[in-house]
C-alpha cells in the first residue's frame, strides 16, 4: 500500500465468485402487490434499548416551551411530519445543521479521557502507549446507555447521565503520526504500531447533560471511561470456543484472543450491553508465497481464498535491463506465454509454482517489540511457522470476523466474541423487537460486494428479567440458536436458509467446502452461504428494526459490479451511468423486510428508498428524490425509539456536488408501493415515493468525510453522530483537504490537521430533535 494514502473501504476485494442467483431468470411475468401484501406482524409493545420507557419532554420544532396553553407533546411519539429546515447540498469543510440547531464537536480523535493525559495537540502527537487513554480514530458505529447513578448501571430511561459506547474503525495514517507513518529498512516503528494498534477498537465514555440548555460534555475522571484495543483481551464463546479452528500460539485451546479491529457498525442488547462488529479484518493479515504449500490442508486454502487471504501465483514476464517488468503501451505487464497463449507460471528451484506475499495493511508484523512482547506483533502473520496451530499464528485470522459483545458497566470481564452469529465482514448488529415470553433475532449484514443477510434466532425467550446481567445474559441469549442466511425471490417473498451442520448440503460431501461440523459452517459461513444459494446483494450494511411494526432495514450501499460480474435482479435492480462515470448500482438502495415474527423462516421485502441524484431519469430516481432528499451511498441507519430513521451516507459519486449527509424519514411499511421497472427493464418491487414531509436532510459533514453512527438521548434532546476521516484524500500531513473539526468553530482555519470526531447537536430551544 501507499502509506501516504489512507485506507478505503472499496478497496475490499470481492471474494464471493460462487453461482448463486441473481434472480437473473426471474420476474418474467407482471407482478401484483395486492397479492404480496398481508398484515404487519404483531404490534406488541418492544422492549428495547431506550424505547420502553423515556424521560418526560414537552418542545416540538414550533415552541419554545409547552406552555400552559399548548398541550404537552409526547416524547415517544413519532412526529406526523418533519418540519425543521431541509439542509441544502454543499461542500462546506463543517458540520451544517437546520436553523435552530447547533453542532458541538464533544470527543475528537486523541482526545484524552483520563486527568493524566493532557489534550491533543498538532505539533507535539502523544505516545502510542497514550492512546490507551485517548480517543481512537475513524470514529464508526455507536449507542448511548443511560446511567444509574445510584446503583452504577444501565437505566433506559436516564438522559442526564449515560455512557456513550463508540466503535474506531480503523486509522488515518497520515494524521495520525507526527509525520505520517513510516517504514525504515523495510520495519514499522513498535512506537507508530503501538499508536495505530491502539487507535483502534472502542471507546466508553461518561457524559452528562444539563437539562436546562442540553449542554453535553465528558465527564473525564470517570472510572467508568475506558478504552477497549485492537489488543485487549476477549474471550471466545459459542460452538466455536475451544476448538481448533480458533488455536493459537497465545492459546492453544482455542478460547482466547487479543483484540478487535475494523469495527464498523455496532448494535445493542435489551439486556444493557453493546454489540460491536468486526467488518474489513482479513486486510490486517500477511501470508507469505511459500504458506501455500507448507502445510495447508486444501479446506484451508478454499476458506483463506473465500475470505481475501488467498495467494496469487506469480508468472514469468519479460524485463527491462534493470529486472523491472516491461510494459505494453497500456501500461500493462508483458508476460511470457505457452504455445496455448497461457501465462507461463514462476518456478521454484523445487518447480513448484511460485506464490506471491498477501501483504497486510498497515504492516505491523514487521514491528520489533522492546517496549512489548514480540507476539504483539507476530500475531498479524498468519503464516505457517511452527509444526502445529499452537506454535504459530497461522488461525489468526479465524479469530477476527465476529460480534463482539461489551458490557460498558463492567470493565472487570474480558469483552466476549460471540461466535454463534458467524463470521463474516460483520457491518452492523440489531436485535429484533425484545417481547417478554418470546424468541428474538440479530440481523446482520457481509459489507462486501455480493455478499449476504444474516439472522440468528436465539433459543432462549426473552426475559425482562435479565437486564443488567450483562455477559450472562449474553451467554443465555447469543450463545445457543439457529442461524440463518436470506433468500429473495421474485414475487416480493424470501426465506430464511438455516446454515447447520449435516442440512442444506452442509457436510463433508459438500462440493464447495466439506464441512465437518457447526463450528466450521460458523466459521465459515460464506462458504456455507454459498452452499445454499443465498442471494448476492449490493453490499449488505446497517440494520435498522422498526420499533413500531418490527420491519427490518439494511442498507445497500452500492454495487460498481452490478450488470457485469453480478446481473441484475429483483432486490438489486439496477445497473445505470451517473453524470460523473459512475457505473452499476452506483448510488445504492435500502431494502425491506417483514415477518410474521422473529423466529419466522419466510418475509416479504420490498426496496423502500433508492439513492440518486435529483435530476436522474425517473426509472433511476425510483422515489422521486428531490433537492431537499437526494442522497448517494445510504449506509449507517438507525430507528429512534419513536420511529424516525436516520440516513447516513458514505459517498464518493455525489462528492463533486455535496459532501455525506444524514437524512431523517419517516417510513411508510413493506407494501406502500409496488411494481417498478428499473433501467434495463428489470421489474422490482419498491416501496411508495416519499416526499418532503417524511424525507428531508438534517445534516451535512464536513470535507471528504462520511457520516457514521447515529444515537440519542433517550428524552430525544440530544442526538450523537460521528464524522469520519475528513480530508481522507491529503496526500501529505503538511497538505491537508480539511482542517475539521478546528473549522467547525474558526472557519478560517487552515492549519489544523483534520481528525474524526463525535458531534452532539441539539436545538437551540432545548426542544426535541425532529420534534
Amino acid at each position: 500500500m501507499t502509506y501516504q494514502t489512507p485506507y478505503h473501504e472499496d478497496q475490499e476485494l470481492d471474494n464471493n465468485d460462487s453461482s448463486n442467483v441473481h434472480f437473473r431468470d426471474i420476474l418474467e411475468k407482471r407482478i401484483s402487490r395486492r397479492n404480496l401484501i398481508k398484515k404487519t406482524a404483531s404490534g406488541a409493545a418492544a422492549l428495547a434499548l431506550a424505547s420502553s420507557l423515556t424521560a418526560c419532554g414537552d418542545d416540538d420544532d414550533n415552541s419554545n416551551s409547552s406552555g400552559g396553553n399548548t398541550t404537552p407533546t409526547d416524547p415517544n411519539t413519532r412526529p406526523e411530519k418533519l418540519t425543521f429546515s431541509p439542509v441544502e447540498k454543499n461542500l462546506d469543510d463543517w458540520v451544517t445543521v437546520p436553523e435552530g440547531y447547533t453542532a458541538s464537536v464533544l470527543y475528537a480523535m486523541g482526545d484524552s479521557i483520563h486527568p493524566a493525559f493532557g489534550a491533543w495537540e498538532d505539533n507535539n502527537v502523544p505516545s502510542g502507549p497514550s492512546f490507551q487513554f485517548r480517543s481512537g480514530d475513524c470514529h464508526d458505529g455507536m449507542s448511548f446507555f443511560g446511567l444509574d447513578t445510584a446503583k452504577g448501571q444501565f437505566d433506559a430511561t436516564a438522559s442526564e447521565q449515560g455512557l456513550l459506547v463508540m466503535n474506531h474503525e480503523y486509522i488515518n495514517q497520515t494524521f495520525l503520526h507526527p509525520q505520517g507513518p513510516t517504514k525504515p529498512n523495510g520495519r514499522r516503528p513498535e512506537d507508530e504500531v503501538i499508536r495505530e494498534v491502539n487507535a483502534h477498537g472502542v471507546s466508553v465514555v461518561h457524559i452528562k447533560k444539563d437539562n436546562t440548555n442540553q449542554k453535553v460534555e465528558i465527564i473525564q475522571n470517570s472510572l467508568f471511561n475506558r478504552r477497549i484495543t485492537a489488543s485487549t483481551v476477549m474471550d471466545f464463546n459459542g460452538p466455536v470456543a475451544n476448538t481448533t479452528l480458533l488455536a493459537t500460539q497465545y492459546s492453544p485451546v482455542g478460547t482466547k484472543t487479543r483484540g478487535t479491529h475494523n469495527n464498523c457498525g455496532n448494535g445493542y442488547t435489551p439486556w444493557g450491553t453493546y454489540l460491536t462488529t468486526e467488518e474489513n479484518f482479513i486486510g490486517y493479515f500477511k501470508r507469505a508465497g511459500a504458506d501455500e504449500y507448507a502445510g495447508r490442508s486444501e479446506k484451508e486454502k478454499i476458506a483463506l481464498k473465500r475470505y481475501g487471504l488467498g495467494l496469487s501465483i506469480d508468472y514469468l514476464y519479460e524485463k527491462n535491463a534493470d529486472g523491472t517488468p516491461k510494459k505494453n503501451e497500456k501500461g500493462q505487464i508483458i508476460y511470457l506465454l505457452d504455445p496455448a497463449g497461457n501465462k507461463i507460471p514462476n518456478k521454484d528451484e523445487q518447480n513448484r509454482t511460485v506464490y506471491l506475499d498477501t501483504n497486510s495493511r498497515y504492516a505491523w508484523e514487521t514491528a520489533i517489540g522492546e517496549a512489548e512482547s514480540q507476539d504483539l506483533y507476530d500475531r498479524w502473520d498468519a503464516t505457517i511457522k511452527g509444526a502445529t496451530a499452537t506454535q504459530d499464528f497461522r488461525n489468526g485470522p479465524n479469530t477476527f470476523g465476529w460480534i463482539v459483545e461489551i458490557d460498558p458497566f463492567n470493565a472487570g470481564q474480558n469483552p466476549v466474541k460471540r461466535t454463534a452469529l458467524g463470521r463474516f465482514a460483520h457491518e452492523d448488529c440489531r436485535a429484533s423487537r425484545a417481547i417478554e415470553g418470546q424468541p428474538f433475532a440479530f440481523y446482520m449484514g457481509d459489507d462486501s460486494r455480493g455478499e449476504y443477510i444474516y439472522k440468528f434466532v436465539s433459543d432462549a425467550t426473552w426475559d425482562p428479567k435479565d437486564i443488567n446481567t450483562g455477559y450472562r445474559a449474553g451467554d443465555k441469549y447469543m450463545n445457543n440458536g439457529k442461524f440463518y442466511v436470506a433468500q429473495f425471490n421474485d414475487d416480493g417473498t424470501g426465506q430464511w436458509v438455516e446454515l447447520a451442520y449435516g442440512q442444506n448440503g452442509l457436510n463433508e460431501q459438500n462440493s464447495i467446502y466439506p464441512f465437518s461440523s457447526q463450528a466450521e459452517v460458523l466459521t465459515f459461513a460464506r462458504l456455507a452461504g454459498d452452499t445454499v444459494k443465498a442471494t448476492k446483494m449490493d453490499r449488505p450494511e446497517w440494520v435498522a428494526v422498526n420499533p413500531e411494526n418490527g420491519e427490518v432495514y439494511v442498507t445497500l450501499t452500492n454495487n460498481s459490479n452490478r450488470g457485469t460480474a453480478y446481473t441484475t435482479d429483483a432486490a438489486n435492480p439496477r445497473n445505470y451511468s451517473d453524470p460523473e462515470g459512475g457505473k452499476g448500482n452506483v448510488n445504492g438502495h435500502i431494502i425491506r423486510f417483514k415477518e410474521e415474527n422473529s423466529a419466522a423462516e419466510t418475509f416479504e421485502w420490498d426496496i423502500y428508498l433508492f439513492g440518486a441524484e435529483a435530476a436522474m431519469a425517473e426509472n433511476i430516481n425510483l422515489s422521486g428524490l428531490n433537492d431537499n432528499n437526494d442522497l448517494s451511498s445510504p449506509d449507517g441507519m438507525w430507528f429512534d425509539p419513536r420511529g424516525v430513521l436516520w440516513i447516513q451516507t458514505d459517498d464518493g459519486a455525489y462528492t463533486d456536488t455535496t459532501n455525506c449527509m444524514m437524512l431523517a424519514a419517516l417510513p411508510g411499511q413493506v407494501g406502500d408501493g409496488g411494481a417498478a421497472t428499473a433501467p434495463n427493464e428489470q421489474a422490482t418491487i419498491v416501496g411508495a415515493k416519499v416526499t418532503d414531509e417524511n424525507l428531508r436532510r438534517f445534516l451535512t459533514g464536513p470535507a471528504e468525510c462520511e457520516i457514521t453512527g447515529v444515537t440519542m438521548t433517550p428524552d430525544h434532546k440530544a442526538i450523537f453522530i460521528n464524522v469520519q476521516h475528513p480530508g481522507e484524500d491529503s496526500k501529505s500531513y503538511d497538505a491537508p483537504t480539511s482542517h475539521w473539526p478546528a473549522s467547525q468553530t474558526d472557519r478560517t482555519n487552515q492549519t489544523a490537521r483534520p481528525r474524526s470526531a463525535t458531534v452532539v447537536i441539539t436545538r437551540n430551544d432545548g426542544g426535541l430533535i425532529a420534534g
